[in-house]
């Protein structure tokens, strides 16, 4: 409402501008002159409708720029009138193609330079982007998964959290589901969504659709495209969501990467005691797991199954999936207490 005040008071000032205009020409031309101006504003009104996502870096950068550029302009103008032989109308005609031409300049390199400089104007400053401040864009896997509660928990994330419409929309659909384990997990993403709402340092909110968004689109696809449109990251465990995030040079975090990185780290050598629990995939092989779910892979272990063996570190195998341990049997095998 208040923005339609403001437009409403510009046309107004516009068409009274217009009629002192025309007065001031004379001959009656008050009527023309107040048309005239009124189409002006009319078209600056609908430019401004037409252009409603504005950043206000690179607004304020223009306004800044053309401020430096018609300053330079203005300075320049006096060391045009010294050519005196010149003719008066090509002399005009000089200065308005130098304010033209350092307004451009001075537009152009703040438009370039405004993350390496810093100009603080009355309410207004350029700063250079922090990582920090990105939005992340959580697509479905990642909410029922449910660890990003757990990190957002724990303050390690300091950005405002952006749940898409249609990502809702979809959480609803699998909870609606009459299949009971999809219906189970879309229970879960529902909780975990209203879990990261109640965590009281956790800037979360719903994002609407791009409004040019084509009908029809993959989820996957918006979320990309969204993802672009913000210049926010998109967090995930779907690898096939973050393969198509890296073709489109969109950002990608994915929550089993960061729980890769967390795990702790052995080297060849090392002593470890696991408990095989099945066979592998190999002839004689057994497998176990760590404390933190990393697998081990035994070699000749398939006899210790139900067994705690101590084993010497062979090989680490780091996959997309997770770090896989390969071992050698070093020790005498127990039975599991």
């Amino acid at each position: 409402m208040l923005v339609f005040i403001v437009r409403l008071l510009f046309f107004l000032a516009m068409v009274a501008a217009g009629y002192v205009f025309g007065d001031a020409v004379g001959d009656g031309k008050q009527l023309t002159s107040m048309l005239g101006f009124g189409v002006a504003a009319v078209v600056v009104i609908v430019v401004d409708l037409a252009f409603r996502r504005k950043n206000i870096s690179v607004v304020s950068a223009v306004f800044f720029g053309l401020l430096v550029g018609l300053v330079v302009a203005m300075l320049l103008g006096p060391v045009v009138d010294m050519y005196q032989w010149i003719d008066v109308e090509v002399r005009q005609a000089l200065k308005v193609g130098i304010a033209a031409v350092t307004s451009y300049l001075a537009i152009s390199i703040i438009l370039q330079t405004k993350d390496d400089f810093r100009f603080i104007i009355p309410y207004i400053e350029f700063a250079k982007q922090r990582k920090g401040g990105r939005p992340l864009l959580l697509d479905t896997s990642v909410i029922i998964d449910g660890r990003i509660a757990d990190i957002a928990e724990t303050r390690f994330i300091d950005s405002p959290i952006i749940v898409p419409r249609f990502i809702l929309h979809e959480l609803q659909s699998i909870a609606d589901s009459s299949e009971k384990m999809r219906r189970d997990r879309g229970r879960r993403g529902l909780d975990i969504l209203n879990r990261l709402q109640t965590t009281p340092h956790v800037d979360i909110r719903i994002q609407d659709t791009r409004p040019e968004a084509p009908a029809g689109e993959s989820p996957d696809q918006s979320l990309v495209n969204l993802a672009a449109h913000l210049n926010g990251r998109v967090v995930t465990v779907d690898y096939n969501l973050n393969k198509v995030a890296q073709l489109a040079r969109v950002d990608v975090l994915n929550v089993n990467d960061l729980a890769n990185a967390l795990k702790s780290t052995v080297i060849p050598g090392e002593e470890l005691e696991v408990t095989v629990l099945k066979p592998g995939q190999e002839e004689g092989q057994g497998v176990g797991y760590l404390d933190d779910g990393t697998m081990v892979v035994v070699e000749d272990g398939q006899k210790q199954i139900g067994q705690v063996v101590s084993i010497s570190v062979t090989n680490v195998l780091q996959k997309s999936a997770g770090r896989i341990i390969f071992g050698r049997i070093g020790g005498r095998p127990r039975r599991r207490s």
